[in-house]
């Protein structure tokens, strides 16, 4: 009794049942419509979410969140920078290296980016040491030009543990029979596996004196790799770290390296929202649908209104109260089913599994043996405005109609 008359009409309306079932039944269609489409885009976008995490965690295992290296020329005070960026707080872990692209051979040949490093450095900056399926990362001594590689490029090459690989760099030497290109035998000695294709397939790792020696830069290198607390901070340790050493060098961080992916990935991520969308679209259209029978069927009744002195605005707000609540009990709905669905989709997968006796996700295909999620507020909280908008948008049309009635037209033949 104390609600404003629109509102309490909207309400009484929604919860009477209507003379004509078929209204009630396309209601109920729209309520659905918006819930499985709120569901559907929260479950996708969750996935997508969880994907796109994994793949950056994997990355991010094997890569620097920061790099400063020389421009156009080997980074002489690296010592420096070492420990300059070892005394930021910011900084987690500092380690020097050597990189140069090469063309490794065995029983095939494969270019990769072959890296210099230093095996007790490198741990402070990856985990490198942790992926090895085989050997050590301490076998990777001064002069032993022992060498990691990836498990799908060693497989591809045809290699395994102590056997030979050649590697052919860029760089020539001269001799009596003219400019011959940089060759070097390496012993294999380590596998990885770092869960991340491109780096399985196309990185290999060697002693970083081992490197100097074979590019004959003498105890310059490539430059410093940074690892941070915060990666989000990346570029400014960065470009911070430069400006104290001085001179030209070279700042990049792990957002720009891999820009183009990460610019798919969220691409991919928008366009899925968008197709997603048009589920929710369907259901506020079943919801115009409903709010103009719904109008129709209520014409005696808004002409009794409009006798009784409610205005043609407050008719409206009856119609547009009254849809405007299908609207947001089928986005509630939708979160919750979102949500729960989300959270419990390993388990669903799993029983899936289970039931057909198919393996969804096998190992041998994917890098990862689960679905990985994950659930952003963001997300969500944007996923039910959109939900909400499109439903008050639905009822504007058959709002205003119910707001043309005239009395006496509608009265007519009753």
């Amino acid at each position: 009794m104390f609600k404003p008359l629109p509102v309490a009409i909207g309400l009484r309306y929604l919860r009477a049942k209507r003379r004509n079932g078929f209204i009630s039944f396309i209601s109920l269609a729209s309520i659905l419509g918006i819930a499985l489409g709120v569901a559907a885009l929260i479950t996708t976008l969750a996935v997508m979410s969880g994907f796109q995490r994994e793949i950056r965690d994997r990355m991010l295992q094997m890569v620097a969140h920061a790099t400063v290296s020389g421009y156009g020329e080997p980074l002489e005070d690296w010592r420096r920078a070492v420990t300059q960026a070892a005394a930021d707080p910011r900084v987690a872990g500092v380690a020097p290296y050597v990189e140069k692209e090469a063309l490794l051979a065995g029983a095939r040949n494969q270019p990769a980016m072959v890296r210099g490093v230093l095996p007790a450095q490198e741990r402070k900056v990856s985990v490198l040491a942790d992926r090895l399926v085989q050997g050590r990362l301490d076998s990777l001594a001064p002069g032993s030009f022992n060498i990691v590689l990836g498990k799908e490029l060693a497989l591809w090459l045809g290699l395994g543990l102590g056997d030979t690989v050649v590697m052919t760099t860029a760089e020539f030497r001269s001799t009596p029979m003219g400019a011959m290109p940089q060759l070097k035998r390496f012993t294999v000695s380590g596998i990885f596996e770092a869960g991340y294709n491109e780096y399985d397939r196309g990185m290999a790792f060697i002693h970083m004196a081992d490197m100097q020696r074979l590019l004959r830069i003498g105890d310059g290198v490539t430059g410093v790799r940074l690892k941070l607390h915060d990666m989000d901070l990346s570029w400014d340790v960065a470009r911070d770290l430069a400006l104290k050493l001085g001179g030209p060098y070279r700042v990049s961080d792990w957002t720009s390296e891999n820009a183009n992916m990460f610019r798919a990935l969220k691409m991919e991520k928008t366009i899925m929202a968008i197709l997603l969308s048009l589920i929710i679209a369907m259901g506020a259209f079943n919801l115009v649908s409903s709010q103009v029978m719904l109008v129709t069927d209520k014409q005696a009744d808004i002409a009794i209104m409009r006798t009784l002195g409610l205005s043609p605005r407050g008719v409206m707000q009856v119609f547009m109260v009254q849809g405007t609540l299908i609207g947001v009990i089928g986005t509630v709905l939708g979160v919750i089913m979102g949500i729960t669905l989300t959270l419990n989709l390993e388990h669903i997968l799993f029983g899936i599994e289970r039931v057909f006796g198919v393996k969804l996700l096998p190992e041998d295909v994917y890098y990862i043996t689960g679905l990985p999620t994950d659930l952003q507020a963001s997300d969500v909280v944007t996923i039910a405005l959109v939900a909400l908008a499109m439903a008050f948008a639905a009822t504007v049309y058959p709002a205003w109609r119910a707001a043309r009635t005239a009395p006496a037209e509608a009265l007519r033949y009753e």
